[in-house]
């Protein structure tokens, strides 16, 4: 077997810093360089130079076509292949690329979603180039990514929101560190977003219509082993699934994608992948990758690789853990507690900016992650509830207690907490344990937000954890840049903010009964449980005014966002329950008929031999059976009705309210009465591969 050589092998097939320092001319390097690290405005000349030596690379790797890829409103990648080619006067062709095609590109922005900011017959769209994320090649193309925006400016993607917030929340952070004597070019948000997945058979999924439109299967009877003896979770890696991981890195590596660690998870089928840290911006283009990437490696295997929240009832579903901390250009990481007093001091400033946001916009963590699919993860044994909380662990939790109360922290020594006199003890980075169950864990020098859903961008939490960020801090720069004595006003601040938001501190556990009351009724936290409850908060008054004010969304923007998501949710619910209906009345209710007819003819032949047979199993079963079909037909029958009642979508808050009071009832009603009759089927007679034919079939 031939030896890689991974370091020669990654980044391949990126246009890097590493490819960039050797192809350019110092000036037109140092010049780029300026505009990713520092976002000065780039020279029109310098963008001719980078794209010629960016095509002549792209074709040296073997491209004939450009793209600007961008991330629309639809949650998932789109492109436009552009060859390199032009004619030339002989009757060839020569390579082409230009600086005005590297900057920006004009796609049809008619048919993304746009949630009214743009009409059909308005097609005029624009990418730019962001240069901070890396050029790379897939499939004999080079893909550029880029903004995407309407003709009129308005922002049509995740990316340029993203890149807005983390502009607001470097601009904040850079005030609080010049209060504490550093100047600083950057402050900039990183991002490790741990990936969970399912692996299925491709022949088996094929076979499922469920899994073929929705990405979940809508009906099911749990298998007689699921995950109940936790002999799955860091278990030994099989062959089949081995291969899949080998390739996957292989694919990642090449594209500069940081794969680090990959396990089996909980639940038959699933596993995980995770990377290392990069800038939040890359980091989303890398995760978009990621399951890009994850899906065409599966097929080439045999498999599908299913990343829908909950594609299995009543096994773990997936999730995607989103690992966020700061840092600075100097490599500072403002989330870790440092060695002397002011490093101290600042580490719980920017702790407590952290809490704070979380509580003041813990509705637009929560909606940040709400779709149909992650409402049926949230608060299952796998995921942390609905309702959001931060966990710190017993240590950090007691510091903020002494200091909230001026009284000495009982650790290695016993001091006052005055900040910036005393220094903080050395909080070590494992000296607690974790809390699976919260929904936004500190980790030693980072947070944990728990909540996404496997197939969610990550850039919607975000922009969301970002902008929420940089206001409190602008609110603590607008106070201590006045401050006549610094130090006391650095502490006094502190100790309000601890005192005004330890009702979203929580160390115990979020699944329990008595947490959803103490939560709600002690403490006044929202419990947002599902899409239709959680998205029409992004229009409240202070969501609006905070994400205006950081020029992270117009109101336009947040309007159409909200109407998109809502959007989102109503459609993939509606696809849902129509699937069930033709599922049904198509495949099972006909399955069941026919087994029926076998149990009938077999009861008839048996008695026709001897009246002393009394067929207990075949007329049980028939008689059951027989009252199934019925409860189903008139469970199906109630469904498409309410289907039909939901119209054309024209009041989106009410259609969502009305697929989560009528319609998703309605849904789990049928598919119990199904689930039910498939335990009582001949497993020849019924249509569709069982739960545990999906699960198990790929080891």
């Amino acid at each position: 077997m031939e030896k890689k050589n991974v370091p020669e092998m990654f980044g391949s097939m990126v246009f890097d810093d590493r490819v960039m320092r050797a192809r350019l001319s110092d000036k037109v390097y140092n010049s780029l360089k300026k505009t990713i690290d520092e976002n000065v405005k780039l020279d029109p000349a310098v963008a001719d130079a980078v794209a010629q030596e960016m095509r002549d690379w792209a074709v040296e790797k073997g491209a004939t076509h450009f793209t600007h890829w961008f991330q629309p409103l639809t949650g998932v990648t789109a492109e436009k292949h552009d060859s390199f080619i032009s004619p030339s006067p002989d009757g060839g062709v020569i390579m082409e690329f230009s600086g005005k095609e590297l900057i920006k590109g004009e796609p049809d922005a008619s048919s993304f979603p746009s949630g009214g900011l743009r009409a059909t017959f308005e097609a005029r769209g624009y990418t730019a180039w962001d240069p901070t994320s890396y050029a790379f090649i897939k499939d004999h193309t080079l893909c550029i990514p880029t903004a995407f925006c309407s003709y009129a400016g308005d922002a049509l993607d995740k990316k340029t929101p993203l890149l807005r917030s983390m502009q607001a929340l470097n601009r904040q952070a850079k005030r609080i560190l010049k209060l504490f004597g550093k100047d600083v070019k950057y402050v900039r948000t990183s991002v490790g977003p741990e990936q969970e997945y399912f692996l299925v058979d491709k022949e088996m999924f094929e076979k499922r219509p469920d899994l073929i439109y929705t990405g979940r299967t809508l009906f099911g009877a749990m298998p007689p082993k699921g995950q109940e003896l936790d002999d799955h979770y860091f278990g030994v890696i099989k062959p089949r699934v081995s291969a899949f991981m080998e390739d996957l890195n292989d694919e990642l590596w090449k594209l500069g994608i940081l794969a680090k660690t990959e396990h089996n998870e909980v639940a038959p089928a699933q596993h995980e992948l995770a990377p290392i840290y990069s800038t939040t911006n890359v980091a989303t283009d890398n995760n978009q990758l990621t399951m890009e990437i994850m899906q065409k490696v599966a097929r080439k295997h045999g498999m599908v690789c299913l990343l829908h929240e909950k594609p299995f009832a009543g096994v773990n579903g997936s999730g995607k853990h989103n690992n966020w901390s700061m840092a600075t250009d100097t490599g500072v990481n403002l989330l870790s507690p440092g060695d002397t007093p002011y490093e101290n001091a600042q580490f719980l400033l920017f702790l407590a900016a952290v809490i704070q946001a979380v509580d003041d916009y813990q509705d637009l963590l929560r909606l940040s992650v709400a779709t149909a699919g992650n409402d049926h993860r949230l608060g299952a044994n796998e995921a942390p509830p609905a309702i959001i909380s931060v966990f710190l662990g017993d240590e950090l939790s007691a510091i903020l207690e002494a200091i909230k109360n001026d009284t000495p922290y009982e650790g290695q020594e016993k001091v006052i907490m005055k900040l910036g006199v005393h220094s903080l003890p050395r909080f070590s980075r494992d000296t607690t344990d974790r809390n699976r169950t919260s929904p936004f864990a500190f980790t030693g020098n980072k947070f944990e937000f728990r909540s996404l859903g496997s197939a969610n961008s990550i850039a919607c939490c975000n922009i969301m954890l970002n902008s929420a960020v940089a206001e409190s801090l602008k609110q603590y720069a607008d106070r201590l840049e006045g401050a006549k004595d610094f130090e006391s006003e650095l502490h006094e601040l502190i100790r309000e903010v601890i005192k005004k938001h330890e009702r979203i501190l929580f160390n115990g556990n979020g699944y329990g009964d008595e947490w959803v009351k103490e939560a709600t009724e002690v403490r006044g936290l929202s419990n947002l449980k599902t899409t239709a409850d959680a998205m029409p908060h992004l229009l409240d008054e202070q969501n609006k005014k905070m994400l205006m004010e950081h020029k992270v969304f117009s109101e336009t923007e947040l309007h159409s966002r909200c109407e998109i998501m809502l959007e989102n949710y109503c459609k993939t619910v509606n696809i849902e329950g129509h699937t069930m209906v033709d599922m049904v009345k198509k495949d099972y209710l006909p399955a069941i008929e026919a087994y029926m007819y076998r149990l009938a003819k077999t009861t008839s032949l048996m008695k026709s031999v001897s009246s002393k047979v009394k067929c207990n199993y075949e007329v049980t079963t028939m008689e059951r059976l027989s009252e199934l079909t019925d409860e189903i037909l008139v469970k199906v029958t109630d469904l498409e009705q309410e289907l039909k009642n939901l119209g054309d979508f024209e009041d989106i808050i009410k259609t969502s309210e009305s697929i989560r009071d009528c319609v998703l009832p309605k849904m789990e009603e049928l598919r119990s009465f199904v689930d039910e009759a498939e335990l009582l089927t001949c497993e020849d007679c019924w249509p569709v591969p069982s739960y545990g034919k999906l699960l198990f079939s790929v080891y």
